[in-house]
């Protein structure tokens, strides 16, 4: 026979919920069912099981109803009170009801207990803030390598706590902020995705300025020609806030890519430079051809000759004297990025004539110590002349020894010479 359902008064548990009714990120489809099954949770512990139980959610109005449905069984024949009801019990509910007959009772949720609602509310408050999660994971996992714009929020010594438009937090790390920038409340900055971490359902969205991908996208929106296909970026060295390179081919033989990408008198670049606090860009030729795209990644200076060892990926470059220092660059920048930008360890050597005669470094064991001479000799450089040609700053570097040790070393060299 068909069920029927008693009255009873609306229970008015609006505000309990309300809170989750028009939640940003999740479909109305999909909070009635957390709701729902939120209420069954509950239910379950307190009858349990809910499988005899019809829960009713209106979000809209913010209400929900429950019903406890129950065989109607001869008096004194009842085993389960969560699933049979007495017939004389079902009868002062409705005079109607005959054994075997379904029972369908509205439940008042709050006479079940402040323990009950408190459970009720901390089901919710879980279900939806895992929902939240999700949401926010899957808004952002494929959005990685993307520009972002965000108000600062909060900053700390780590990290620097940014919100985007739906207040949902990004975090930008230390490890990933230009050296020496500052960030203040209030601000809008922007920053690349670097990537989407979802440890037990908690995800973070991780931003970064340092990145190469950041520099990629910045030129992408400055240049039409790189967002139109025509140009490429093949590849980007970044020390962030004081140097980039970055190498870019193009498709039409009639479009310059340097020029394109540097603009009228830099134009183009100047926005981008101002962005990361005033790096300087330089923007170079691709080439499959090794010697001349490390040639031009050494930019500005000018290289005279360079062997190539394709197996370790090392470059010997050779340059007048006068060339070594651009080659360099303050602080070993420019030849840092140079290596970066192509792949291959690049060692300098100045050029000497040719004609002169060599010495060993064994033949000064009388003027230097043995273990400068073979701290040298470890790093390959065997007569004199080689350590003339190498800069002073790779044999500080690779040699490890003290720039006292080295500029002795050279003044004891070059008197050689001069004599």
């Amino acid at each position: 026979m068909a069920a029927k359902k008693t009255a009873d008064s609306k229970p008015n548990m609006f505000e309990m919920f309300k809170e989750f009714k028009e939640n940003k990120n999740i479909d109305g489809t999909t909070l009635v069912s957390v709701l729902e099954e939120s209420f069954r949770n509950v239910i379950s512990k307190i009858f349990g099981s809910d499988e005899n139980f019809d829960v009713i959610v209106n979000p809209d109005k913010g209400d929900f109803e429950i019903y406890q449905n129950r065989i109607v069984v001869p008096d004194g024949e009842v085993n389960d009170p969560n699933k049979e009801i007495a017939l004389s019990e079902a009868q002062k509910l409705d005079e109607d009801y005959e054994l075997d007959e379904e029972v369908s009772e509205r439940i008042q949720f709050e006479k079940f207990g402040r323990r009950a609602i408190l459970n009720l509310r901390q089901t919710l408050a879980s279900k939806i803030l895992e929902l939240e999660h999700d949401s926010l994971y899957n808004k952002y996992k494929d959005r990685v390598g993307q520009i972002i714009s965000g108000e600062v929020y909060q900053t700390w010594k780590r990290e620097v706590l940014i919100v985007d438009d739906e207040n949902n937090e990004l975090i930008l790390p230390k490890s990933e902020q230009i050296p020496n920038e500052q960030y203040h409340k209030g601000e809008t900055i922007r920053a690349v995705i670097l990537r989407v971490d979802n440890e037990n359902n908690n995800p973070k969205i991780i931003l970064s300025r340092t990145h190469k991908s950041f520099l990629a996208r910045l030129l992408e929106g400055e240049v039409p020609e790189i967002n139109d296909g025509l140009i490429s970026i093949k590849e980007i060295a970044r020390m962030p806030g004081e140097r980039a390179k970055v190498a870019v081919e193009s498709y039409d033989d009639r479009i310059d890519p340097v020029g394109a990408c540097v603009g009228v008198k830099g134009s183009r670049v100047h926005g981008i430079v101002r962005e990361l606090c005033n790096e300087n860009i330089d923007v170079i030729n691709y080439t499959t051809n090794t010697k001349l795209y490390i040639q031009r990644a050494l930019s500005p200076a000018k290289v005279s000759s360079i062997n190539i060892d394709e197996a370790n990926k090392k470059a010997e470059v050779y340059l007048k004297p006068e060339e070594v220092s651009l080659a360099i660059g303050r602080g070993g920048l420019n030849i840092k990025l140079a290596s970066m930008l192509t792949g291959y360890t690049i060692d300098v050597f100045r050029e000497v004539d040719e004609a002169e005669e060599d010495i060993y470094l064994d033949d000064f064991a009388d003027e230097v110590d043995q273990w400068v001479i073979d701290a040298i000799k470890r790093i390959g450089l065997d007569t004199a002349k080689a350590v003339l040609r190498a800069p002073r700053e790779m044999l500080v570097e690779k040699a490890d020894l003290e720039e006292e040790t080295v500029d002795n070393l050279l003044s004891i060299l070059k008197a050689e010479f001069e004599n």
